[in-house]
């Protein structure tokens, strides 16, 4: 019993935190159940297809290819996958960590998955289409641009700076959780 409460212990705070906030602040409270259902049902209906997919490429895309595509030789290669795939994807940030599971299970390195996870985060192609019509061609490039750039030095810089075994061990959990 006690392991499943240090397991699900920001869950079960914040169920607290909401019947407490019910409890002092009714108006507040009723603000925040309705905010939590409707994020509890986005989430519901993005995620299940978000599994289908990530099932399908565990299984249908062997370890090998990912390796040769993404993994740590794939040079300009794994950075293009990783960015059409966070591009054309659909879906909220929370959902790309699946997917980034996925990657790193498959050994595709490191920093083509958290490149994949920055275009994930602002450069969707419904993010950069709205983000044209609303803000315009200029801003657009220079925003993508400039986040892409940050993303790639980024990851780079992170992947020099971890050692073999702390990289080993981020594969290790990765296939934990995948």
């Amino acid at each position: 019993m006690k392991e499943k409460i240090v397991k699900y212990k920001w869950a079960l705070l914040m169920l607290l935190s909401l019947i407490l906030v019910n409890w002092a602040l009714p108006d507040i409270g009723k603000s925040a159940n309705s905010l939590t259902l409707s994020n509890f049902g986005t989430m519901l209906s993005v995620l299940p297809p978000i599994m289908l997919l990530i099932g399908l490429l565990d299984v249908w895309v062997p370890k090998e290819t990912m390796i040769r595509y993404m993994g740590e030789h794939s040079g300009p290669t794994g950075f293009l996958i990783a960015f059409f795939l966070g591009s054309f994807a659909a879906g909220p940030l929370y959902a790309a960590f699946p997917v980034a599971a996925i990657l790193l299970k498959k050994r595709a390195k490191i920093t083509n998955v958290l490149f994949f996870l920055g275009v994930w985060s602002t450069a969707k192609l419904p993010m950069v289409m709205f983000e044209y019509t609303s803000f315009g061609g200029k801003f657009t490039f220079i925003h993508i641009l400039s986040n892409l750039t940050v993303f790639l030095i980024g990851a780079i810089v992170l992947e020099k700076v971890l050692s073999k075994d702390e990289k080993e061990h981020i594969y290790q959990i990765a296939t934990e959780l995948a």
